[in-house]
């Protein structure tokens, strides 16, 4: 059962980001889990949905954040 892979232009426009943050976030480790294949980037559709739900808040503050309500809401 396979998924979407991307490239970076339309995993940066699945999830409402540039091309040049996807390639920041690579480089600092902050971005969605991506797949090295030979010498091309792709993301799988899966990932960049968990890397979403994953950015879900309840609150602006960390320490009033619930990530368990966030992740019911899901």
């Amino acid at each position: 059962m396979s998924t979407a892979k991307f490239d970076t232009a339309e995993a940066a426009n699945y999830i409402g980001k540039s091309a040049s943050w996807l390639n920041k976030t690579r480089l600092n480790g902050t971005g969605p889990v991506y797949l090295k294949i030979g010498g091309s980037v792709r993301y799988d559709r899966r990932d960049l949905d968990a890397f979403l739900a994953g950015a879900r808040r309840t609150a602006v503050y960390d320490h009033a954040n619930d990530n368990a309500r966030a992740a019911r809401a899901a």
